[in-house]
């Protein structure tokens, strides 16, 4: 029985001397072990095999730790005691939190966070890999003050960890125990007795594996371990700087154990000769491994060609610039895929882009990863499922089981219920009644278009009742408590009745004829992952009782454990790992990607559960556990030399200068560090542009990258830009190979197109607005604001996806219906509005809220008890409009003679529609409503005054009618006074204005009077817009006139005469009609034209394109040319008014 070390650097042939020996010892009658890392074995293997030349390996054995352990199991018994997987020990924890929640003093907040059974688990692993009971963190807390935190948190820790391990004593074997009971077996049996074992490829052991060791050099003749260090001594006492501190540590360790056990350590081999093998071929790569962690230091004065340096843009540019450099390796050197090796510190934010940039390069790679499930389809619909039922079927539960594409219901019809269910507000126990749904999709539900839309709630309610029986029936079999077993049943003939099965196998086929073969494997793996985890559940449950939200949380903490491994598609790949994953096959070439300050070597390491303080203190108390992070962070040297020394070729460094959000991002110390060993060190980037045609020639590598780069240099081209003929000739090349032909022609297009909207033909202008054709005047003011979104808005019919919600719009249309009813109520019952009082206009308007809500029966505004209480709010808004309403006309002569008067055909229809005739003798009809129209006689004639209602505040002004943009109230007034209204003529203009509904905010302070206030408010909603100007005609208007005016835009100042006011002149009225009809004409014209160009407007900083919800239609782009604002100004009312006099002329 004895001890050798084989000692030597990386690269030095340690593995290959391992293997030489066992080659020259497999005759031999002893049984030979080689023992490596768990991922390392199927490599191991091949290497073993390849060094035999036998094809295979009967009379050795290639082992990990825990296949030992197995090994040891089957030959002493208790190969077939079952075992706990990572999730049923989650489980098992998260049902002793939740028994011990209320005991809890330092993790009753975390005890309920997402990960914390993780974290805790991972520490529980780490307890017994460093072989601590819960013995023994019990006396280490007694030996701690009162005071000290650490006492409670171990209190608490020894509480759980005992839970834990008198829970698995009962029925199964943690796999964390098998190392420690394998070292109890051994004793017991002759497996490997005189047996001559190498331990090769580890960097450090846990005490578990020290033990495993110990008994291993009890009954073994030899044990052989190689370590990777420069030199062994003095038991392995090193400087924590030492990059190989961890090593010699081990080293320290084992002469120990040999020391206690009277085993005799031999002379250690050490392979040292110079050049290493591995770097035979490359003095620059073995001057790197020999003086990158030396002081001093000697340095390469040589141009590299083995090492490079990259700095790159951004990630995606980084990644592309390393798959060209592999498809040169290939090409022009002869390398194979499987020589070279792609490693990354951060792989999470590289994996994708690699998978994606390498698939356009045509470079296999497999990436070594483990796939998380949690996003699997599977999973998804299993958790979204149970949400349902947890969340009370909110929408998001709802839809993000649907969304999973294994329910079985078509997508178009998933859309539909989606659009149904946001608008209609949806939710809890709606959908499971019995009832079909009968709402109508809005807050304030249009009662004059229900007649169509039965057909489509029936198809709403046939969806809905396919997807809600499955589900109602699985409830109706886990409603109240129930075992473990009962719900994992009723689980899985859920997924049976729908089908899912059949659905995943769908899946996987058509992966599999497709070629990705990774997601057949991971969709395959899935399932039975999904039934291990019920199986688990059911195992560790037994039969205790719970709820479906508790059982939810526990299947979800049970599949979180869970990820797929891949298996790789074929031999010659490129590898794609992670740094501290990266050793495999001897590889070639190596390409380190994202080097950057704080990434490689890492800086993120986090405390967890006990910080370093707390594992400092129980080191203190005789309690070994893993590194600090102080430790890890000089680990972080060991892991870079490893990685730097992994290639014996070739070796690239690179690192982007921004991440994806474009934030800085400074190279690596260790890229100042090879600058120092290599002065002339080779480097390159692609943060310039290519200087050269060489340069650019680089980028024509793959078919698809290469037509990529052709067209963006054709791009500029087009922008007017020199570009290399290089691309031109490229261009010559896509466009004679078939299957690019169609490529090269849709790129044609691309540069030929502008996005200028092409004018809509004639024949399909009737099918668009109608034969003849219908608008309204608020709809031309659309077309004012942008020809194009008029034409997607009411030609096309596209409008936003309705939402559920209380918006500023939705409120308006409330309070407007309100007022309305209101003000028909009045005229029916011949009430005036001089005569009633404040409190019965209060009761009014109470009973017809209440009257409106009663009405909607569930929907709308009364499909929700928060909006309806919002709205019942809003009665004292509404009380306050109308009674200013009624104060307006009792300060005034006018009386109200129409109330929502409406433009348009049928009987129901006050006037007939406003008739635009063209130049080609098309009529458009142009329909709409009035809120409201005052008379008043005179001896001059009747004068009329427009009220529009108006719940947001908007002004009146000259130049925005010049422009076309208020012109509704204009083109109401003229034609009223075209129309009959039983009115003695001649009718007359007395004004248009805007009445703003609102409940404004008054500033003051304590001691202003109710009187007061009443005129604050009736000043900040003084009606706006254009009054005749006449003094007469205004005090008519507001009898208490004084100056300014509080209810209209007018002042009067001494002496009758009229100031500064919102007035025009009875020409200007005419002048104002006479335009508005001519602009009414042209933009009607424009319509029938078919011009439906991309014109928003912009005056000042506002645009018509700040509300539009077609922005992502028209696509328009200030950067191109051909898009551009109209420009309106605010021009002063006297030139707007000489203006209009100019275009009146003949």
């Amino acid at each position: 029985m004895s001890l050798r070390f084989i000692v030597g650097r990386a690269g030095s042939g340690k593995t290959r001397y391992c293997l030489n020996e066992i080659k020259s010892k497999v005759s031999g009658a002893h049984p030979l072990v080689l023992l490596v890392p768990e991922q390392f074995t199927f490599q191991a293997e091949r290497n073993l095999i390849s060094a035999l030349g036998t094809g295979g390996i009967l009379k050795t054995e290639v082992l990990s730790f825990r296949r030992m352990a197995f090994r040891i199991f089957n030959e002493a018994g208790g190969i077939t005691y079952p075992h706990i997987h990572s999730a049923g020990k989650s489980m098992i924890i998260y049902r002793i939190l939740d028994k011990m929640r209320d005991s809890f003093k330092v993790f009753a907040k975390s005890a309920d966070r997402q990960g914390f059974v993780n974290t805790l688990s991972t520490l529980i692993t780490e307890f017994k890999r460093y072989n601590i009971t819960p013995g023994a963190l019990e006396n280490a807390s007694k030996g701690l003050a009162d005071d000290n935190p650490l006492k409670d948190k171990l209190v608490e820790l020894n509480s759980v960890y005992a839970a834990f391990e008198k829970t698995i004593a009962e029925r199964y074997r943690d796999s964390d125990d098998d190392l420690t009971l394998a070292s109890e077996k051994l004793n017991s049996i002759a497996l490997y007795d005189g047996a001559e074992i190498w331990i090769d490829g580890f960097a450090g052991f846990t005490p578990q594996e020290y033990m495993l060791i110990a008994k291993l050099l009890q009954k073994a003749g030899r044990v052989n371990i190689s370590l990777c260090a420069d030199s062994l001594g003095g038991e392995g006492i090193s400087d924590r700087s030492d990059v190989f501190s961890a090593v010699k540590g081990a080293y320290g360790k084992f002469i120990r154990i040999a020391r206690e056990l009277d085993i005799m350590v031999e002379n250690e081999v050490v392979l040292g000769e110079e050049p290493l093998f591995r770097f035979k071929t490359s003095p620059e790569l073995s001057h790197l491994e020999r003086y990158i962690n030396a002081y001093p230091y000697k340095t390469y004065l040589e141009k590299t060609r083995d090492i490079s340096l990259f700095s790159s843009v951004n990630i995606f540019s980084e990644i592309e610039a390393a798959a060209r450099e592999i498809v040169r390796l290939c090409r022009d050197q002869g390398m194979r895929y499987r020589d070279i090796a792609v490693v990354t510190r951060n792989l999470a934010a590289y994996d994708r882009l690699i998978e994606v940039i390498f698939a356009e390069y045509e470079i296999p790679c497999f990436i070594d990863r483990k796939i998380d499930i949690a996003n699997n389809p599977l999973v998804r619909l299993i958790l979204s499922m149970l949400d349902i039922f947890n969340e009370n079927w909110s929408y998001e539960a709802v839809f993000r089981y649907l969304k999973t594409g294994l329910t079985g219901v078509d997508r178009s019809s998933i859309d539909r219920l989606e659009n149904y269910v946001l608008a209609c507000g949806i939710r809890g126990g709606r959908w499971t009644g019995g009832q079909d749904w009968n709402m109508v999709p809005g807050l304030i539900p249009d009662e004059r278009d229900l007649s169509g839309q039965d057909r489509w709630l029936n198809e709403i309610n046939k969806v809905r009742y396919d997807i809600c029986g499955p589900l109602l029936e699985f409830r109706k079999k886990t409603r109240g408590r129930k075992k473990a077993s009962e719900i994992c049943g009723a689980l899985y003939d859920f997924l049976c009745v729908t089908g899912v099965p059949g659905r995943i196998e769908a899946s996987i086929d058509q992966f599999r004829k497709s070629g990705k073969l990774s997601l057949a494997n991971e969709y395959s793996q899935v399932w039975n992952i999904v039934m291990e985890v019920f199986d688990q559940t059911v195992e560790v449950m037994g039969d205790e009782t719970f709820g479906i939200e508790r059982f939810s949380n526990i299947i979800r903490v049970g599949l979180g454990e869970y990820k797929a491994g891949l298996i790789p598609a074929s031999l010659d790949q490129v590898l794609v790992g992670s740094v501290e994953r990266s050793k495999s096959h001897e590889v070639k070439a190596l390409y380190i990607l994202g080097a950057n300050d704080g990434v490689f070597p890492s800086s993120a390491a986090e405390e967890g559960i006990l910080s370093d303080l707390d594992r400092a203190a129980l080191n203190n108390a005789g309690i070994e556990l893993a590194s600090d992070t102080r430790t890890k962070a000089f680990d972080e040297q060991y892991l870079v030399y490893r990685a730097l020394t992994t290639a014996g070729n070739y070796l690239r460094l690179s690192w982007p200068i921004a991440d994806h959000e474009g934030r800085t991002m400074r190279p690596s110390i260790i890229i100042s560090r090879l600058r120092k060993l290599f002065p002339a060190i080779t480097e390159a980037g692609n943060i310039l542009k290519p200087e050269s045609d060489k340069a650019e020639m680089e980028l024509v590598t793959g078919k698809t990258p290469a037509f990529k780069h052709m067209v963006s240099a054709l791009r500029r081209k087009a922008d007017g830009k020199d570009i290399r003929p290089l691309w031109q000739g490229v261009y010559r090349w896509f466009a004679a190979q078939e299957d690019w032909q169609p490529k090269c022609q849709s790129a044609r297009f691309a540069f030929r197109y502008k996005n200028i909207a092409q004018p809509v033909s004639r024949d399909k202008i009737a099918l668009l607005y109608g034969e003849p054709a219908y608008s309204s005047v608020s709809r031309l003011e659309k077309y004012t604001a942008c020809p194009f979104a008029y034409y997607v808005q009411y030609g096309l019919g596209a409008r936003e996806r309705k939402i559920y919600r209380l918006s500023p719009p939705d409120v308006g249309t409330f309070m407007h219906a309100v007022i309305e009813r209101f003000s028909g109520q009045v005229a029916e019952q011949n009430i005036s509005w001089r005569e009633f009082d404040r409190e019965w206009c209060r009761e009014k308007v109470s009973g017809i809220v209440d009257e409106m809500l009663e009405k909607m029966q569930g929907s709308g505004l009364s499909g929700s008890k928060r909006y309806t209480a919002l709205t019942l709010r809003l009665k004292r808004v509404i009380s306050r409009a109308v009674w200013l309403i009624a104060e307006h006309i009792r300060r005034g002569g006018f009386n109200p003679v129409g109330y929502e008067m409406d433009f348009g055909d049928g009987d129901d229809r006050k006037f007939p529609p406003i008739t635009i005739e063209l130049e080609s003798g098309e009529k458009i009809f142009l329909t709409g409503r009035i809120d409201r129209v005052d008379a008043l006689k005179t001896e001059e004639g009747t004068y009329l005054r427009i009220i529009d209602y108006k719940s947001g505040s908007r002004d009146f002004r000259l130049s925005d009618v010049f422009y076309g943009l208020q012109v509704q109230l204009i083109t109401y007034l003229d034609a009223i006074r075209e129309n009959s209204l039983d009115i003695t003529p001649p009718v007359l203009p007395g004004g248009v204005l805007y009445f703003r509904i609102d409940d404004p905010i008054v500033k003051g302070n304590g001691k202003i009077t109710g009187e007061e206030i009443e005129q604050a408010i009736m000043r900040q909603l003084k009606m706006k817009g254009l009054l005749l100007a006449d003094v007469k005609l205004i005090r008519e208007m507001d009898h208490t006139i004084e100056g300014a005016s509080l209810i209209i835009p007018a002042r009067i100042n001494k002496g009758d005469v009229l100031g500064k006011s919102s007035a025009a002149s009875p020409e200007q009225f005419k002048l104002l009609r006479k335009y508005v009809r001519k602009l009414l004409k042209k933009l009607c014209e424009e319509i029938m034209k078919g011009n439906v160009s991309i014109k928003p407007y912009k005056k000042k900083e506002i645009t018509s394109c700040q509300y539009c919800g077609f922005s992502a239609v028209c696509q328009f782009d200030t950067a191109r040319e051909e898009n551009t604002f109209k420009l309106f100004y605010d021009r002063e009312d006297a030139e707007v008014w000489s203006l209009m006099g100019e275009y009146g002329k003949p």
